[in-house]
């Protein structure tokens, strides 16, 4: 249901609730989607169960045909948001942005 190509998910316990981000050119922007289906996710996948809540994030990458799952800190999940935002121009983008974006998630690889 989310309908970006880039997300972040992790378990905000103010809200008591999991919380999807997109990073983007505004910063990081909060999806207004109910999430059900999360547990399920989570009762499939038990990785997701041990996110450290406010500190440690699921991060997704399905930008061109990608299907990368990562878990990361909070912060590097920010610091993408960041790049973004440092490097976005125009409608789409550009191309530097891009390549930010590509060199970003093969530095997690």
């Amino acid at each position: 249901m989310i309908p970006i190509g880039i997300a972040f998910f992790f378990k905000s316990t103010p809200d008591s609730r999991v919380i999807a981000l997109y990073p983007s050119p505004a910063g990081a922007t909060e999806s207004l989607l109910d999430l059900p289906a999360w547990e399920e996710l989570a009762a499939d996948n038990p990785v997701l169960a041990q996110l450290e809540p406010d500190v440690e994030a699921l991060l997704v990458n399905r930008v061109e045909g990608a299907r990368e799952y990562y878990r990361v800190p909070l912060d590097q999940c920010y610091a993408l948001v960041g790049l973004i935002r440092a490097r976005w121009r125009g409608l789409s983008g550009g191309n530097e942005v891009w390549v930010a974006i590509h060199a970003f998630f093969a530095g997690l690889d």
